[in-house]
């Protein structure tokens, strides 16, 4: 089984030659609601990111990859962060870029990375936090396996407005499969 193919796109480590595109979708502020990022980045700050992660997520707490098709071109980034090897799991956040939304691709690396976390890593379980507005993003989650088991109360502040969070979780059965 290749854990980081698909049909149509790979998940692969990110390399320096990513800096650009992941500064424009690091710096686009309609990202920053989802990604509870408040300020931008700078080029220097993401360029040694790349260049200092171990890219292991035992080290960095974190894995992120770029989502690629397979041409090569960038098409968003998927992480694990939040990452606890002792309770054996992790959250999950993904960014598709604009051009590249509505078209399955999100669906496809959050299968395979589900895939890893669980036959690879090992984990019990992956999480999310979506906001209640953000309906592409549960339909997202919802379509592979995780369900929500609870709303977190005015979570989230957005343009001056309380908004609620839905807590979704995918768990794992002790065969390996999606336990919902």
């Amino acid at each position: 089984m290749k854990f980081f193919e698909a049909d149509r796109i790979i998940l692969r480590p990110i390399e320096i030659e990513d800096l650009d595109v992941l500064y424009q979708w690091e710096n686009d502020s309609e990202n920053w609601h989802t990604s509870n990022n408040l300020n931008p980045h700078s080029r220097f700050f993401l360029e040694q990111y790349i260049l200092n992660a171990a890219n292991n997520i035992y080290e960095d707490k974190q894995l992120r990859l770029v989502i690629a098709d397979k041409p090569g071109r960038q098409i968003g980034i998927i992480d694990l962060f939040d990452f606890d090897p002792h309770h054996k799991r992790a959250a999950v956040g993904i960014i598709i870029g604009k051009e590249h939304r509505h078209q399955g691709y999100g669906s496809e690396a959050l299968n395979l990375l589900t895939k890893y976390a669980n036959k690879v890593l090992n984990l019990q379980q992956l999480y999310c936090g979506v906001g209640i507005k953000n309906e592409h993003s549960m339909k997202l989650f919802q379509n592979n396996g995780f369900i929500v088991t609870g709303t977190r109360k005015s979570w989230r502040l957005h343009e001056q407005e309380w908004l609620d969070e839905h807590f979704l979780q995918l768990i794992f059965d002790q065969q390996g499969e999606d336990a919902q």
